[in-house]
């Protein structure tokens, strides 16, 4: 059963959320302050973090640098009313996988929590078509599909399991653009067009970690009214791993 933690100090929603996810059959567990719930993250090291911004104490922010700062990379999807984009591409920056903002619909939220565990469970990795399997170099990046792990220029590159599937799904590509649309429903499995601003902030954030110029990007390119496309000239094919 997957484990989820819901870091809320609202006490009505925090049990609003908890019923209906656990009638979705996941195990959750509620903290309402941000110490307490860094430490119970810490403690049980659970499948997805529903985190609130605005807790008592360390706040949503912190608790999130915290997480990240000490490798714990489960999804984290952020619940709050601060919904002004600056909140937003912090919050991504800081390593959050989604964000959703008060008031919400608990369909919406139950639909994000299961994209993120699917995105997030290593049975993903074989569902990849054999085309991005393995391991894959442009530039000085080099991206391994197997250990989902990405390297720039031989040093290691964190990237969230949103980041790490968007730059997948432009992989897949091989040049071709592919509307904002596409990526929001392929790599977070929402189908609402009014949301395609997280993927721009997700863009943001791949060529800010991967690009040598993130203002004037070589590789990750924006196609105007459009969406995106991976320019991977000079790009090297894929290695078989070998036991």
């Amino acid at each position: 059963m997957m484990k989820i933690l819901v870091i809320e100090d609202n006490e009505d929603l925090a049990f609003g959320l908890r019923n209906n996810l656990e009638i979705e059959g996941y195990d959750v567990h509620v903290v309402g302050d941000g110490a307490a719930g860094l430490a119970r993250v810490r403690e049980s090291t659970p499948d997805l973090v529903v985190l609130d911004l605005m807790l008592p104490g360390l706040d949503g922010y912190r608790v999130l640098r915290a997480m990240r700062s000490e490798g714990l990379a489960m999804p984290v999807l952020i619940l709050t009313a601060r919904g002004e984009e600056a909140d937003k591409v912090l919050g991504f920056r800081l390593g959050a996988d989604d964000y959703v903002t008060k008031p919400f619909g608990v369909l919406e939220v139950l639909a994000r929590v299961a994209a993120l565990l699917r995105r997030a469970a290593p049975a993903a990795v074989a569902s990849l078509p054999d085309s991005v399997a393995g391991s894959l170099r442009y530039g000085e990046v080099e991206v391994d599909v197997t250990t989902r792990s990405v390297r720039r220029a031989g040093r290691p590159v964190a990237l969230t399991p949103m980041e790490f599937d968007l730059l997948v799904a432009l992989l897949r590509r091989r040049g071709a653009v592919v509307s904002r649309l596409d990526l929001l429903r392929e790599v977070w499995g929402h189908d609402a067009a009014v949301l395609t601003r997280t993927v721009d902030t997700h863009v943001g954030e791949l060529r800010r970690k991967l690009e040598a110029a993130p203002a004037a990007p070589r590789h990750i390119l924006t196609v105007r009214k459009v969406g995106y496309r991976l320019d991977l000239a000079g790009v090297e094919q894929p290695e078989e791993h070998t036991a």
